[in-house]
């Protein structure tokens, strides 16, 4: 049952993504993103509460709609890891990541032998054991994405090591941290964020690893373009969903509906 990776497709060859970041806890919300045509999702377990049973049906409706389904986890646990990847997620998306010792563990994590040690098992990925396991194992291998999210002044310096770990699949921003590290909080456009943001992207373009940025404001594609980046962000759902509500709701109470007259 493991689908083809087509991020991972996508970024060995060049082709431009979009994505999103899935902080509610909901299938619902994966259908919605998989109607508007999106191409990944990140579903987040950083900073949102989602039980197990939960998060394996919105990794099943990711699926249905062809979208590639990367998991964000607290920290590199590789007994989580291991459940998530059973559940069928695509990838794991390490936050914090600083040194290159946290990648070598998470490609462990998410490899079988000979490349890692994950345990292993004939879950839903394997099709419950329909198919040899030994030609899983190597799919898997192939297919499975480890991502590493650069967002600490430390992360920044040890790029050039954490890039050079075999089984990094690709590097994402996370300016919103990075500002804060960088003494400059929640101001992601600030100079120090942005020129740190380019030294990265810079260095993992050199490295031969892919970037994914966040879009931020109208200009932010073609200048990433320019950098050589082909995967992109757009936020997450629930900004997305706020921001859209509030629009709706004050072009509502902004438009002057025709006066009524008495009889």
């Amino acid at each position: 049952m493991l689908r083809d990776n087509r991020l991972k497709r996508a970024l060995n060859q060049g082709i431009e993504t979009f994505g999103l970041l899935v902080s509610m806890p909901c299938a619902a919300s994966i259908e919605l993103i998989g109607e508007a045509g999106f191409d990944f999702v990140v579903i987040d377990t950083e900073h949102v509460l989602i039980n197990p049973e939960t998060l394996e049906h919105m990794i099943r409706t990711a699926e249905s709609y062809g979208l590639t389904p990367l998991v964000r986890v607290p920290d590199a646990d590789p007994k989580r890891i291991l459940r998530l990847l059973d559940a069928g997620a695509q990838g794991i998306v390490l936050p914090q990541v600083e040194t290159p010792e946290t990648v070598q563990a998470a490609v462990q994590a998410c490899k079988y032998a000979p490349e890692g040690t994950r345990s292993l098992n004939a879950g839903r990925p394997g099709a419950f054991g329909r198919d040899a396991l030994s030609e899983y194992v190597t799919r898997a291998n192939a297919e499975i994405m480890v991502v590493a999210m650069i967002e600490t002044a430390d992360g920044v310096e040890h790029i050039d090591r954490i890039t050079a770990v075999p089984g990094l699949d690709l590097i994402l921003e996370g300016a919103a941290d990075l500002s804060q590290s960088l003494g400059v909080t929640w101001q992601p456009n600030h100079p120090r964020v942005v020129e740190a943001l380019a030294h990265v992207a810079d260095r993992a373009r050199t490295a031969g690893v892919p970037y994914c940025a966040f879009l931020r404001g109208d200009d932010a594609l073609p200048a990433w373009r320019a950098r050589g980046a082909t995967a992109f962000m757009l936020g997450d759902e629930r900004g997305i969903a706020f921001r859209a509500l509030t629009h709706a709701l004050t072009h509502a109470r902004s438009t002057q509906g025709t006066p009524r007259h008495a009889d």
